[in-house]
């Protein structure tokens, strides 16, 4: 039986427009119809959220930032919040400084986002907190480091990145086109978080289904009785599901979710 369904987003059920197909917010609205809970379970941060609501009209909980926050989509606020401490985020830019010399930082906390000047957004940064040298943005504690290295692709950096903090955090990236790396507290993944929610609502990861197509999505693929790799999905994540949906153009969200409930 099928009790929860977890979704990343960009990728997944989140077109590269933006848009949500209708297809798939009819396979949601059926889902919650019968009594089935939907979280979104995603890298984005709580701020990003608002238009992912406005698009779906879902208003439950969503696990925002690799599983740093849970946060209420319709009261807009964060729940719960696990985040790296300052003291180990320092410790983290200097492992990657020694693996990756050319390495620029950046953090995301729930007041906003830092980064240092050398670093390049590839969003429109709000609010902006500070710009300036990694370690003196580094006061407070951080939902997530966010690693920038332009000589490198992003698989480059996860290679070299995991072995330095193998000890010290997670670190993940979420977009193989881009050279971004994401660094959460230690033990802190989107599975762990979506557990904690299962666990207070008495759901057994074998009553959930889950969907994603990043490095960022294995730990909550493995943990979930059904995890569903995207057709498109990174070969990290295809390697490790047993089951593919078809492409995120193909609706491959909804046609699995009309398979397992019903049409």
């Amino acid at each position: 039986m099928i009790r929860l369904i977890a979704t990343d987003l960009d990728g997944t059920i989140v077109r590269a427009d933006g848009s949500v197909s209708a297809r798939t917010l009819v396979a949601f609205d059926k889902a919650v119809e019968a009594g089935i809970r939907v979280v979104f379970v995603t890298g984005r941060p709580p701020r990003w959220m608002v238009p992912v609501a406005e698009a779906t009209a879902h208003r439950g909980l969503a696990v925002c930032a690799n599983g740093a926050y849970v946060y209420d989509m319709r009261e807009e606020l964060v729940l719960e919040t696990f985040a790296m401490s300052a003291t180990c985020a320092q410790q983290v830019v200097d492992r990657l400084r020694a693996v990756m010399p050319l390495c620029t930082f950046g953090i995301e906390t729930a007041e906003g986002f830092g980064h240092e000047r050398a670093y390049e957004p590839r969003w429109k940064v709000e609010p902006l907190l500070a710009i300036g040298p990694i370690h003196d943005l580094l006061v407070r504690p951080v939902a997530k480091l966010l690693v920038r290295d332009e000589s490198l692709d992003g698989d480059t950096m996860l290679g070299l990145a995991r072995p330095a903090l193998t000890d010290l955090a997670e670190v993940t990236h979420s977009n193989v086109n881009d050279c971004l790396l994401e660094v959460s507290a230690f033990g802190v993944s989107k599975a762990t978080t979506l557990a904690r929610l299962a666990q207070t609502w008495g759901i057994a990861a074998t009553e959930v289904v889950a969907f994603g197509d990043m490095p960022n999505d294995v730990e909550m693929l493995r943990w979930a009785g059904l995890g569903y790799g995207m057709a498109n999905a990174h070969p990290e994540v295809l390697a490790v599901v047993d089951h593919v949906a078809p492409t995120i153009d193909d609706d491959g969200v909804a046609v699995v979710l009309e398979e397992l409930l019903g049409r």
